[in-house]
């Protein structure tokens, strides 16, 4: 219970309780003590002046014993707890009502007595008590004589030790217990009332808690369904608090979503990989593991025809495993654009150029057509030329005999970008190929017309180069007609 926010709030509301009602009941009798201190001292203000004014208590510096005893024996019937004293006019204890050895002072102060008869001082005003040193207790008092110059002072304690015991009684009266039994009842119920409070307030967060709970014993797969328990326009910190895990979930689930779209594309890709590594290296195996085994028995042009097979093979895994590593450091953010502006037409004649044996031994016709008068673009030279390569070779690769690949450029003055299209005539893409044929190993199986070649890789860097120039990359096809690839370049402008 103490580790939860609700056990420690109710601890700590539970002693502040106990330390009010402390304060409380320590407050009740003192402030009682002063009270009855203050009344008895009011009510007995003239006490010691009625005394002096009604009996000669000195004369000529004589204490008047007879009076004197007739006062104490007086006042012992009307009130036990009252002591007297008769003090001469430097404070000197001079007679006293007290029992023999209880008085432990010779002298009172007079400084007390002087604010006493001044009027001047609030009541109570304690005085010097001659039982005790270090007590003070309320007094009355008055000079002696009533008027003229005094020569002594009657000095009466109106709370003496027996009346130490009486305010003991009263402090322990009904009065006193009833305070003390309102003041725990009021207590209590401010206790019950704030653990009932905390729970409300705390009822959210456990809420929360729970939730948050069960969304990591999901696996950060469930969302917690709570969205119409806190608002964040409206509410508190709770609210705001609630709102702001509603939208960290749904981050977390699409985060942990992406990392297994991820994991399983990672899993397909090293399938893949490990696919069509397997087969040439399989195939490189084979035709020299025959080299060996048949090497006597073979024609020099069998040897020829096996070793140029197995360099055939050797060439593709060599050409796959440079366009993996190719697209890991495009994936990677390695590669730095070194943007810089260009003859785009001048670029696309070199490409041909180097395409252009290859189109002739499959019959193909390979074309450009774009203006002599076209603007330099401004990119990245290099992997521009290697997006045009591949959608060359990729054109030239489906398309049949006696086909046309045309390459052509048209500027756009509208947006300031330069248009380039591949368009080729061969078999086209199925509809439904068409969505994924950028994806990393995806080939279209049907009408392939070179099974062995191609990794499914040229596209996918054809698009990674595009993107990091700020560009995409389109496709149109019709099955039997032919596919054309579109994309755009940012036009060079010159400073004005």
């Amino acid at each position: 219970m103490f580790k939860t926010l609700y056990g420690k709030l109710a601890v700590v509301l539970l002693g502040l309780l106990c330390l009010m009602g402390a304060l409380y009941i320590l407050l009740i009798l003192f402030t009682t003590r002063m009270h009855l201190q203050e009344v008895t001292q009011k009510l007995n203000r003239t006490l010691a002046e009625r005394l002096v004014s009604e009996n000669i208590l000195m004369k000529s510096h004589q204490v008047n014993q007879v009076a004197l005893q007739e006062i104490f024996h007086m006042l012992m019937l009307i009130n036990p707890s009252i002591e007297v004293y008769l003090l001469d006019a430097n404070g000197r204890i001079l007679a006293f009502s007290a029992p023999p050895g209880k008085v432990k002072r010779q002298n009172v102060s007079l400084e007390p007595l002087k604010h006493f008869l001044s009027g001047t001082q609030n009541f109570p005003i304690l005085g010097d008590d001659p039982r005790d040193t270090d007590r003070r207790k309320i007094f009355s008092a008055s000079p002696v004589p009533v008027k003229g110059p005094p020569e002594g002072y009657l000095y009466i304690i109106l709370d003496s030790e027996e009346y130490d015991s009486v305010a003991q009684m009263l402090q322990g009266s009904y009065i006193l217990r009833l305070s003390i039994w309102t003041a725990g009842v009021g207590l209590l119920f401010a206790g019950l009332s704030g653990f009932l409070l905390f729970n409300l307030l705390t009822r959210r967060l456990k809420r929360l808690d729970s939730a948050m709970e069960a969304f990591k014993q999901g696996d950060f797969l469930e969302r917690p369904n709570f969205s119409n328990l806190f608002d964040a326009r409206r509410g508190d910190e709770i609210d705001r608090l609630g709102a702001t895990f509603n939208e960290m979930a749904d981050r977390i689930i699409q985060q942990v979503k992406k990392l297994r779209d991820i994991d399983a594309l990672r899993r397909e890709l090293v399938a893949n990989v490990s696919h069509d590594l397997r087969t040439p290296l399989a195939s490189l195996q084979g035709y020299l593991e025959t080299l060996i085994m048949k090497n006597e028995k073979l024609t020099p042009q069998e040897q020829r025809n096996y070793l140029e097979i197995a360099l055939k093979h050797s060439r593709q895994l060599g050409k796959l495993i440079g366009e993996l590593f190719e697209l890991a450091k495009l994936d990677s953010h390695e590669t730095q654009l070194h943007a810089e502006p260009f003859s785009l037409g001048e670029l696309v004649q070199d490409v041909v150029q180097k395409f252009q044996l290859i189109a002739e031994k499959k019959k193909i016709k390979l074309q450009t057509d774009f203006p002599q008068d076209l603007p330099f673009v401004l990119a990245d030279i290099g992997l521009i030329e290697r997006v045009l390569e591949n959608l060359i070779e990729n054109a030239l690769r489906y398309t049949p005999e006696n086909g046309a690949v045309t390459l052509a450029l048209m500027p756009s003055p509208v947006n300031e970008k330069l248009t380039v299209q591949i368009a080729d005539t061969g078999y086209g893409i199925p509809e439904e190929d068409l969505p994924y044929i950028f994806d990393r190993f995806y080939r279209v199986r049907e009408n392939r017309l070179e099974r062995s070649e191609g990794a499914g890789l040229g596209l996918a860097i054809a698009k990674r180069i595009l993107e990091l120039h700020g560009s995409s990359i389109e496709v149109y096809s019709t099955v039997h007609v032919g596919t054309t690839f579109t994309f755009y370049l940012p036009v060079y402008k010159t400073a004005q």
